[in-house]
């Protein structure tokens, strides 16, 4: 029905005629002239019907926005002075011969190019309206192109393509599953895959000894920015590799990716042990375009007359650390309180701060209530910290995993609210993580999944699970995990080792992972992968600040669709089909 694209219109096409198709983005009535901005996915052109076409003028003039057209004409040059240079079509326009109206549109619930005014339920509502804007465009544009690059690049490391199924068992990946009742076995259910996991390793055993997939992902967890109840998610899986293979790999792939797609090269990724990123940044996953560190200061404070210091510092899991803000002296009293209720939502019961105005003068040159109980230590801590004049310094004092989170988080905030950044892009390898992390009753569970690799022996694992390291990885972009990946247990011993450790017995691993503890048996290759969130790659590459921006069609925050109003409610017929019986029904009938 189109020659050609709104968008691909240039000077070269002068003269020649065209076909369009697309929806009227703004009439305007000029002095008897109608102008009409047709929209398609690839951009805007200006259409201009004169009253000498008669029979197209009167069709242009009952066109109203979102009004979908078919026009034919001839490209020619706009007028001097009428020309857009910030557009690419903004030196030509289409002199229409024949407008004919495909359809009509009722008013839409906003316009496009105001759509900043309305709040996003209503955005999501009628998604389909705003998925015409040409940022929404862009940015699925972009997504399409990325979900290209990658599977270009790795068909030419010789991976495949293979699928693996939506409908599988419930097994712990560290969230809640969603649940399919079967009809045709009832009382049991399916559940829809957190990931790939045991399918791709399996896959290694059979043979096909490099795989990928474009894989949907379903985890029942709370959300937030970058987090959807179903997510796309880059998986690969490789065998015979350590980890430098699949970190060069996908390393390549990234980087390849960003020159080819936005024209920006990385810089090199520098690796960081776990234990590092922790202590200098409180964060597994930091933001290194932020030149702020956590300085631990512990031992200067095991002796201050100040228990909400000293407690921490000599408790085995407690933690002091201190967060230099340079120039950060001249923050007001109500900032700082706004920081402290910040760090709070993260348990941090306050906010102590030292502001360096004068130096020299010593403890008289120094503003904070708590210096008068840290004299005998102040030089030093100012020291350790290097402070100067003009400062202020932050300090996080509770357990480890209070302080981390709450001053890791705070890093963070500053470094937006202040403009800290150093360079647009700063990726790196977080290495040699925990294999295990404890709950507050001491009870151990997988950092990653209970399928990594630890780097070390079964006898050494059970002697000290607790100090075990793993043989994982995750990729870091600006502050955001990109991706995490592992060398897999290929060992049926080792995988019954760390089963144990983690409470499973032998029964519940028979009934949980028997086949894949099956599959141990027949000559499992050392093999290791790595999943990127595709979501959050757009996301970072798009510049936009949530994941819902770059899908489609994505959930709420509550994981619900207000366009199709999913979930809903099912009808008896179904239910009963199911074996199911609503508890809240029942009740209601007196049937509980």
């Amino acid at each position: 029905m189109r020659s050609h694209y709104c968008g691909q219109l240039n000077e070269t096409m002068v003269d020649q005629t065209v076909t369009l198709c697309g929806w009227v983005h703004r009439r305007r009535d000029h002095g008897g002239v109608i102008f009409l901005d047709m929209r398609d996915r690839d951009g805007i052109a200006q259409v201009v019907v004169d009253p000498d076409t008669a029979e197209a003028f009167a069709t242009a003039d009952r066109a109203r926005s979102e009004y979908v057209l078919r026009i034919s004409g001839r490209v020619r040059l706009r007028p001097e002075g009428t020309q857009n240079p910030k557009m690419p079509t903004g030196m030509i326009e289409v002199l229409a011969k024949e407008v004919e109206v495909l359809n009509t549109a009722a008013t839409p619930p906003f316009q496009l190019d105001e759509h900043g005014k309305v709040g996003e339920e209503v955005r999501l509502k009628h998604r389909y309206i705003d998925l015409r804007r040409p940022e929404m465009i862009e940015k699925l544009r972009l997504r399409s192109r990325i979900s290209h690059h990658v599977r270009a690049f790795l068909e030419g490391q010789g991976f495949l393509d293979i699928e693996t199924p939506i409908l599988t068992r419930a097994t712990p990946e560290g969230a809640r599953d969603y649940l399919v009742p079967s009809r045709t076995h009832p009382g049991s259910f399916f559940a829809l895959p957190q990931s790939p996991q045991l399918f791709k390793q399996l896959l290694m055993v059979a043979g096909f000894d490099r795989y990928y997939q474009i894989a949907k992902c379903f985890r029942d967890e709370d959300l937030r920015a970058d987090r959807q109840p179903e997510f796309t998610q880059i998986d690969i899986e490789a065998s015979f590799v350590e980890e430098s293979d699949i970190m060069g790999v996908t390393e390549a792939m990234i980087r390849e990716l960003f020159q080819d797609v936005l024209d920006v090269e990385l810089p090199e990724f520098p690796r960081m042990s776990w234990a590092e990123a922790m202590d200098r940044y409180g964060s597994d996953k930091p933001d290194l375009r932020i030149p702020l560190m956590l300085v631990d200061v512990d031992d200067l404070m095991k002796q201050v007359d100040f228990q909400v210091f000293s407690g921490p510092a000599n408790a085995a899991d407690g933690r002091v650390a201190a967060l230099k803000v340079p120039g950060g002296a001249s923050m007001s009293r109500k900032v700082i309180d706004d920081y402290t209720k910040f760090v709070g939502i993260y348990g941090a019961k306050g906010l102590a701060w030292i502001k360096v105005n004068e130096r020299a003068k010593g403890i008289e040159g120094l503003q904070s209530p708590i210096v008068k109980f840290m004299e005998n230590v102040i030089e030093e801590l100012l020291d350790r910290v290097g402070a100067a004049d003009g400062d202020i310094v932050f300090f996080g004092a509770d357990k480890a995993k209070v302080v981390n989170e709450a001053l890791g988080a705070l890093r963070v905030k500053l470094g937006e609210d202040l403009n800290l950044y150093t360079r647009p892009w700063a990726p790196l390898w977080v290495v040699d993580f925990p294999m295990f992390e404890a709950d507050d009753a001491g009870r151990l569970s997988p950092l990653h999944h209970p399928f990594t690799s630890p780097s070390c022996s079964p006898e050494e694992l059970k002697a000290n699970p607790a100090g075990a390291l793993s043989r994982a990885y995750d990729m870091v972009l600006n502050g955001t995990e990109l991706g995490g990946g592992s060398i897999r247990i290929h060992d049926q011993q080792m995988q019954s080792t760390v089963f144990e450790i983690l409470g499973i017995g032998e029964e519940e691993a028979r009934e949980k992972f028997g086949f894949l503890l099956d599959a141990l048996h027949y000559g499992a290759p050392p093999h290791g992968g790595l999943a990127f969130g595709l979501d959050r790659l757009v996301m970072l590459m798009a510049g936009s600040r949530t994941i819902r921006e770059v899908i489609a069609f994505p959930k709420t925050q509550s994981a619900g669709c207000l366009m199709t109003d999913a979930p809903g409610e099912v009808s008896g017929d179904q239910l009963r089909e199911l074996n199911i019986r609503l508890r809240q029904k029942a009740k209601a009938e007196g049937q509980e």
